[in-house]
């Protein structure tokens, strides 16, 4: 949201062509990742743990330096509207009370129960913004010259975020547990897998062209910083121009939006942490098809109805992942410039993404899979997505560092 409002306000539909870009490469990374789990049988954790003990040690670092930092930026994103809708009390304390809200909210859901919340918040924030795409009036003509490629002086930046932070990052992974949480289990569900994704990534792409519509034509022209705040400058032109009504509507996407961010964090990357800290104990030598995925999900009735009784998150490393995405980071709202975290932050999300494509097509080529092995487009596509995602690394290294 952040990205497509700020190469919008800086570049007008110039750069649309990668934030499509970036909507595909997801799709084919969400797709990978699904199909590993079903193909395998087992969590991508499993995977990493076949890759070596380096791929396992990198990603237990990751998440909790990450957490630690996500935590606090994701409050934080969700402080904003709220303070911008109701007042009151400041940025910091309704980012601590959406924090609490969230713990408790993860912490005694059901996941069908989870599913269909998360589902009106995609609904009201897809519905929000599209209508103010519309509001706003894009040129059709605009539209299409966005889909040439090009690289105006001083976008490349740009176009790597664009490409890079379009559809998740570390949430990516996570998609397999919600799909066990179904009852989808085996490469019979491979088709059904595909449709859910595609649909996923279809509204995406239409949400970021959405934003750079509406970034383009109200904010073209200004230097906005590259902080969710200046999101809020958008719904304050928005009411400039077009009454408090689209003020309100926005800042209600803006809620949603960052309410999704936050609940799919705290559910999603607790999951992911409390499957490291199994595959971590496994024996040396013992394979992971033998300690299997119900040990990670489990759906006592076995009708594939959603969990009955949700091992993983009732455990101890769970929950206490969700206590450290939530208290120790609000430490960081008290802070002005995070400075040394967030850079510790940035370099490992460019790190991700790479890590991610490079291992899912070492995986999906492997002997382990038969039976949904990835094919030419697959591996072009993961390809591809691990050379772009390189690229972007080394850039932001070299823009941080050099």
């Amino acid at each position: 949201m952040v990205a497509t409002m700020v190469a919008g306000a800086q570049y007008g539909t110039a750069l649309l062509w990668a934030a499509v870009l970036g909507t595909v490469l997801k799709l084919g990374l969400g797709e990978g990742v699904g199909r590993w789990h079903l193909a395998s049988g087992t969590t991508l954790l499993d995977g990493w743990r076949r890759l070596g003990r380096w791929a396992t040690g990198f990603f237990g670092v990751y998440i909790v330096v990450w957490g630690f930092v996500y935590g606090a930026t994701a409050m934080s994103a969700v402080g904003l509207p709220l303070n911008a809708l109701f007042g009151g009390l400041s940025v910091r304390y309704w980012a601590m009370i959406a924090g609490v809200v969230g713990l408790v909210l993860v912490w005694l859901q059901r996941y069908h129960v989870f599913e269909k919340f998360m589902t009106v918040l995609v609904l009201i924030k897809f519905a929000s913004v599209v209508s103010i795409a519309v509001l706003v009036g894009p040129d059709l003509g605009d539209l299409v010259s966005g889909m040439a490629f090009s690289l105006p002086q001083g976008s490349t930046v740009y176009v790597l975020g664009l490409i890079g932070g379009v559809g998740g990052t570390i949430t990516m992974a996570a998609y397999g547990y919600w799909m066990f949480a179904k009852g989808w289990k085996g490469t019979g569900w491979l088709s059904m897998m595909r449709l859910d994704n595609a649909v996923g990534y279809l509204m995406t792409g239409v949400f970021v062209v959405a934003m750079l519509i509406v970034g383009s034509t109200i904010l073209f022209g200004q230097n906005l910083t590259k902080s969710d705040s200046g999101l809020l400058t958008l719904g304050t032109a928005l009411g400039e121009r077009y009454g408090d009504w689209a003020r309100l509507l926005f800042l209600v996407g803006f809620l949603a939006v960052t309410s999704t961010s936050l609940l799919g964090v705290w559910n999603g990357v607790s999951l992911l942490f409390a499957d490291w800290t199994r595959t971590i104990r496994l024996p040396h030598g013992r394979r992971a098809e033998e300690a299997p995925v119900e040990a990670v999900v489990d759906d006592e009735a076995g009708d594939g109805e959603g969990y009955k009784a949700r091992a993983a998150e009732r455990s101890l490393p769970f929950r206490g992942y969700l206590l450290w995405l939530t208290f120790p980071p609000m430490a960081l709202l008290f802070l002005d410039k995070p400075f040394g975290l967030t850079l510790v932050y940035g370099v490992l999300g460019s790190v991700f993404m790479p890590f991610l494509a490079i291992t899912l097509m070492l995986l999906l080529n492997s002997k382990r899979i038969t039976d949904g092995r990835s094919g030419w487009l697959s591996n072009v596509v993961l390809g591809a997505s691990s050379a772009l995602f390189l690229v972007l690394l080394v850039t932001d290294l070299v823009e941080r560092f050099g």
